[in-house]
């Protein structure tokens, strides 16, 4: 496939990793900014997880290659032994793919699909940057961090601004009460957050605050029956691949909090009450909504100490202030610069 020029000649970058939407966004943006300079990124992921969902037709990166992989670390036994074999036999197809592409520097994002390339960067001695999106450093980055020529994180005193898509920012304003209310469980949905709401909803509608909520797909059957039975109007759906608009038109947020939706959320300065997923690896949707209550920009309580009174008693200057500080703690141009870093690094 013919390349661009860019930066006095061709450039080869890999961008790697991927499992869940969270990852993935942030590869997609890295990609776009890849682009924007002439250079056609190549990109290695996973049979599994949502790598294939998302990049299986995509046809801007020069070459794409899905390996069978899966995380080693959740395996017992023989399924551990399984795992390791089948990640060293990915790692020796990654390598062998980099040769060939030529491959001048990769980029990991973390997951389990970003585990055989980034291991291969190391073996080739090709230069490794890392992303880690979490306030909790995932245990491959973790691993891997001695090795990265580069580490990016949005928290912390080095950080980098998280790669929010620029849609994001173009519809940010500052939310000053509160007129409408989203829900936000993921793509996956949330139990925890649909009772929740649900729970809400009289109240809410008795003060004339509008709803917004996204269910999840195996939920969204049982909750739209449920506002039927309560006779309350709501703006329902499973998932939407134009959430953007949705969360524009809402001045406050009830979330999950993983580091996508968390950044996504703070870019469009909209306050949210975080409830973290309390099964997440190493309790990092905890401590991502942590970082921004610690900042006075947002709240978060854990699912298991949640009641209506913990959304009551949030008042409406709070809220006007946490939406004023999200504008402090992120900009656009995140992936610009984590490009900008990668090419200067590597000599461009």
């Amino acid at each position: 496939m013919a390349q661009k020029r860019a930066h006095g000649r061709i450039r080869s970058i890999l961008l790697t990793g991927g499992g869940t939407g969270g990852h993935l966004a942030i590869v997609r943006s890295v990609k776009e900014e890849l682009q924007k300079r002439g250079i056609q990124p190549y990109y290695i992921g996973s049979e599994s997880g949502q790598d294939r969902a998302w990049f299986a037709e995509d046809g801007s990166f020069a070459q794409k290659l899905f390996l069978p992989t899966r995380g080693v670390v959740n395996q017992k036994g023989f399924g551990r032994v399984a795992s390791m074999v089948q990640m060293i036999e990915a790692t020796r197809r990654a390598r062998r793919f980099m040769r060939e592409q030529k491959v001048e520097a990769v980029l990991s994002v973390g997951g389990f699909s970003a585990a055989p390339a980034a291991f291969a960067a190391v073996l080739e001695r090709t230069p490794l940057f890392i992303h880690e999106q979490n306030a909790r450093e995932g245990r491959l980055n973790r691993l891997l961090k001695p090795f990265a020529d580069t580490f990016f994180s949005s928290y912390g005193a080095s950080r980098i601004d998280y790669p929010v898509a620029a849609r994001f920012f173009e519809t940010a304003r500052l939310r000053q009460k509160v007129g409408t209310v989203i829900f936000l469980g993921g793509s996956q949905g949330a139990k925890a957050i649909n009772d929740f709401a649900l729970e809400l909803a009289p109240a809410l509608a008795r003060k004339g605050i509008a709803i917004i909520h996204q269910t999840g797909t195996s939920e969204f059957e049982r909750v739209k029956l449920a506002y039927e039975t309560l006779g309350i109007e709501v703006d329902l759906f499973p998932f939407d691949t134009e959430l953007h608009r949705k969360i524009a038109r809402a001045d406050f947020a009830v979330s999950r909090a993983g580091a996508s939706t968390l950044w996504e959320l703070a870019a469009n300065r909209i306050p949210a009450l975080f409830i973290p997923y309390p099964y997440a690896a190493g309790d990092h949707q905890y401590f991502n909504a942590k970082y921004l209550s610690d900042r006075g920009a947002g709240w978060v309580v854990r699912q298991q100490e949640l009641t209506p009174e913990t959304f009551w008693r949030i008042a409406p200057d709070e809220i006007a202030l946490a939406s004023e500080r999200l504008a402090t703690l992120i900009d656009r141009g995140g992936a610009g610069r984590i490009v900008e870093t990668m090419l200067e690094r590597i000599g461009g």
